[in-house]
């Protein structure tokens, strides 16, 4: 269970009152409101996004429930019709989700995620470095972190890092400060937060903010592509981390004798690997490699050749995750008594609010530009914000960072992409993947993201401290996923 001091608490409860007072109030006066600008329909839809933005902001509501209210919503208003409302509901990205989350719920199932964690952190170059043993901490949760969600992976991590101090502390009372067990729970959740964005499917924000720069833009950003610039920014971002929290947090000792020992153990107890956990490995193998591929033929034969087009109509990234969800049900534990790597049961344990979420987020942000109301937006703030370039990537990069400290990634992501995009307009893919991004970056508070609540638990931080440090990192994400966007990401 997630723990959070007495005031935040009491914060979290006047923001969920706050909204449940302000969303109706914001509703009918933008309702009432003279827009002339604005279409009927506009001007409804903007009532709508008001009341949507307020109770995610606030939480008044579950995330989820909000998501699928604002849909409703402009059915019941007559913004648009139910096929058209609810048709992001079935967007090829929604079953990209779907199947990376099986496989994802598969990968734990079967300990593949323990077996990764416990194999790097009692390798011998590891050792008994305490500064060796934070960085392979910090390095197994941010490459889990790239196929599996933040909080899934933070979850399954503080258990293993809270094992780790434990022992260091009992071996080691005297060396083993309070800063290093501050740094070992910072790194846990910041990694874990870093290594998501390396890949389309390592936090929803991203495969959110594809879908609408797909939907809005046009433009279809494929496996290997968000690799290229992705997996740059988390390598700079990871060092960067590691190397202040190393040396602003030191255990005291060069060397922790005997540290390594239990964790050997622990990699023991695993035993030899199960036939569920090599099946798992076939369908996650076989997905990669089919979300890699449009992206290395692109490479050899050139992106207009006939064998590209084809791989990328015929297999797309959704195609690709349900064809590895298939082979779990396919591929035998025990053939003679039916089983198989997972079962309907366990694969529909994934988090389907995010489905919920992500459908009224991509079906908003299409009426907004169906409606109009986003080149009145648009023009609204042309004058203070600039067009393109530097300067539009690091405001979007700025708003997407405030927003994920007060509220959810998730719920940020599908606040400000629309927003960044209907403000650049056709220069926006550059501003809307480094809002997408940024919206990861909310590393300050324990609210900020689950990630950092999950390890605020563990009694190690005091909340200066992870403010101090959460905001040094938003700086510095913020400095790296601006240059970054920038030099590794085209125009259009």
């Amino acid at each position: 269970m997630l723990e959070i001091s007495a005031a935040e608490a009491r914060f979290e409860a006047w923001r969920q009152r706050a909204g449940f007072f302000l969303t109706p109030i914001v509703f009918f006066s933008l309702l009432v409101w003279p827009m002339p600008g604005l279409t009927p329909a506009a001007h409804k839809l903007a009532a709508v996004l008001g009341l949507v933005m307020c109770l995610w902001i606030t939480e008044a509501l579950p995330l989820a429930v909000t998501g699928l209210l604002g849909p409703t919503l402009v059915i019941l208003l007559g913004i648009a019709p139910a096929a058209k409302a609810f048709a992001p509901f079935a967007d090829p990205i929604m079953f990209l989700f779907i199947g990376a989350f099986v496989l994802a719920r598969a990968i734990n199932l079967h300990g593949l995620d323990h077996r990764f964690a416990y194999a790097v952190l009692s390798h011998r170059w590891v050792g008994e470095s305490p500064s060796r043993i934070l960085f392979a901490y910090g390095a197994v949760t941010c490459l889990i972190s790239m196929w599996i969600s933040n909080t899934a992976t933070v979850a399954m991590m503080f258990p293993i890092g809270l094992a780790i101090i434990n022992a260091m502390r009992q071996l080691h009372p005297e060396a083993v400060t309070g800063k290093y067990a501050s740094a070992m729970m910072l790194m846990c959740a910041f990694a874990g937060s870093i290594g998501g964005l390396a890949t389309p499917v390592g936090t929803p924000t991203n495969l959110i903010g594809l879908g609408f720069i797909e939907k809005q833009l046009g433009r279809q950003i494929n496996f290997f592509e968000w690799m290229r610039f992705g997996v740059p920014v988390v390598i700079v971002l990871y060092f960067i981390l590691f190397l202040y929290l190393n040396f602003l947090c030191p255990a005291g000792v060069k060397k922790l004798s005997g540290v390594r020992a239990p964790l050997v153990a622990e990699r023991a107890k695993l035993g030899k690997l199960s036939m569920g956990g090599r099946n798992t490995l076939i369908a996650w193998s076989v997905t990669i490699a089919l979300w890699l591929a449009p992206g290395i033929l692109a490479i050899l034969y050139g992106e207009n050749a006939l064998i590209t087009k084809n791989f990328s109509k015929y297999i797309p990234e959704s195609v690709a995750a349900l064809l590895g969800t298939f082979l779990l049900f396919l591929l035998p534990v025990n053939f003679k008594k039916r089983e198989f790597t997972i079962t309907l049961k366990a694969a529909l344990e994934i988090d389907w609010a995010v489905l919920a979420l992500y459908g009224g987020g991509i079906a908003l942000g299409q009426m907004v530009f169906e409606t109009k109301l986003a080149d009145a937006l648009g023009q609204s703030v042309a004058s203070w914000v600039p067009a393109a370039g530097w300067g539009m990537v690091a405001v979007a990069a700025v708003i997407a960072i405030l927003a994920s400290e007060l509220t959810s990634n998730v719920a940020s992501v599908n606040i400000i992409t629309p927003l960044v995009i209907a403000m650049a307009g056709a220069n926006a893919l550059q501003p809307a993947l480094a809002a997408s991004m940024a919206a990861t970056l909310g590393f300050m508070l324990p609210i900020s993201t689950p990630t950092n609540a999950i390890v605020y638990s563990s009694g190690f931080i005091p909340l200066p401290r992870m403010m101090r440090f959460g905001i040094l990192l938003d700086v510095v994400g913020f400095i790296v996923i601006v240059i970054g966007t920038m030099l590794l990401v085209p125009m259009r």
